[in-house]
């Protein structure tokens, strides 16, 4: 095989995001465990996939900007929808607006994303626990919002992302009156 010094270059830049899925990229992937003391990835998909396929864990996976956070997380996405996963993935620096951040929108664009993801696989869920969550973020906004019972998940999510900014935008600017 001849090396593309051209796509090598850009391979290597800390700002891009090796899909390691696609074949074109693959080929440039360096394994890293032993500088990064040991073999994360598989240690990671290990406690999702193995030790607890069935119950939501939490795993922190941290590491300085252009150290291949995101590659190994779209190598960890991979391996974990090739065993039959679901997985969601999403760059918070394109749902949120990184400036103005808060708790709420994090937990909402977590839940939207979700949404949408699981929309879009054609998996639709519409359990009751979301429903009183709506309720409860409605009676908390004290405003009028129109869930129907037929409105998709990511809809109602989207309604209340709004109605959020602008209750944080009226505790600001009304404030000031």
């Amino acid at each position: 095989m001849k090396l593309d010094l051209i796509r090598f270059s850009q391979a290597c830049n800390p700002s891009k995001t090796l899909m390691v899925g696609k074949p074109e990229d693959r080929q440039y992937y360096i394994d890293f465990a032993k500088v990064r003391g040991g073999k994360i990835i598989e240690e990671l998909r290990r406690t999702i996939a193995v030790l607890s396929p069935d119950d939501p864990t939490c795993q922190l996976f941290t590491g300085h900007i252009g150290c291949g956070k995101s590659t190994e997380l779209h190598r960890l996405k991979l391996e974990l929808e090739q065993q039959g996963f679901h997985v969601v993935y999403f760059e918070s620096s394109q749902s949120l607006d990184v400036a103005d951040v808060d708790i709420t929108d994090i937990l909402l664009a977590i839940a939207r994303e979700v949404s949408q993801s699981l929309e879009k696989a054609q998996i639709n869920i519409k359990p009751s626990y979301f429903q009183n969550l709506f309720t409860e973020v409605i009676d908390f906004l004290q405003t009028p919002l129109d869930l129907s019972a037929q409105a998709e998940l990511s809809v109602g999510i989207a309604k209340l992302t709004a109605k959020t900014k602008d209750s944080q935008n009226c505790e600001v600017n009304c404030g000031n009156i």
